[in-house]
């Protein structure tokens, strides 16, 4: 389990209780419920922060996108998966022969709970380096088996790997009224037109472009 080691083991104890093992137990504790609510507020606010900075080309609803699948019910269910958290929870009898040690919202929400246990026991940079670790450094696989990476920003990668040259995009045509434009874009490896795409606005046009020259390039090879 790659969990840094708490200072308080009774704050470390408390991430791992579900809400039903407090009906079958006579010790005064809590569950993790409210450790979950904060973890939740960092988790969203650490890979807000990192998506912002590391996808400067994209617009709010694709970084909005993003951070939903990093930080959704089967993301951190599978990373929970991954740290074996299931083995360490406190649960009653009737959650345990549910399957509650493999239920995909108790190891999420308690993922959530071990993120704002390390925020209150350690601070800010230890919970953040945790989410870097287990959720941040795996971002591009997460975001690629989704189908969610920006086709502009895999593109650039793409050229960049076998040319060391970015793509360009140029404005072929642009017909209709002002509130009602379309665009066809080119997008250019140096002067090579590598693809062309189509849109009521020159980014959609310029991800369109993107999108058919990735798979141009993916036939030719």
């Amino acid at each position: 389990m790659n969990i840094p080691k708490f200072k308080d083991q009774k704050l470390f104890k408390q991430v791992f209780i579900h809400r039903s093992y407090l009906n079958e137990t006579q010790e005064n504790i809590e569950s993790n419920e409210r450790l979950e609510f904060l973890g939740d507020s960092i988790l969203s606010f650490v890979v807000s922060s990192h998506i912002f900075i590391k996808h400067k080309d994209l617009k709010e609803g694709e970084l909005t996108n993003i951070r939903s699948v990093l930080t959704n019910t089967e993301t951190l269910y599978e990373i929970s998966k991954e740290l074996g958290l299931g083995q360490a929870l406190k649960l009653s009898k009737g959650e345990e022969q549910s399957g509650g040690r493999e239920n995909k919202t108790i190891l999420a929400d308690t993922l959530e709970a071990i993120i704002g246990g390390i925020y209150i026991d350690q601070g800010l940079e230890k919970a953040s380096e945790f989410i870097e670790e287990n959720i941040l450094d795996k971002a591009e696989g997460i975001i690629e088996n989704k189908g969610l990476k920006d086709p502009k920003s895999k593109l650039q990668e793409e050229l960049q790997e076998k040319y060391k040259i970015s793509p360009s995009y140029i404005t072929i045509k642009e017909e209709g009224p002002d509130h009602s434009k379309f665009y066809t874009i080119g997008v250019y490896l140096g002067e090579k037109l590598l693809a062309e795409g189509f849109g009521h606005s020159k980014q959609e046009a310029e991800k369109s472009a993107a999108k058919q020259a990735l798979e141009n390039l993916s036939l030719r090879s």
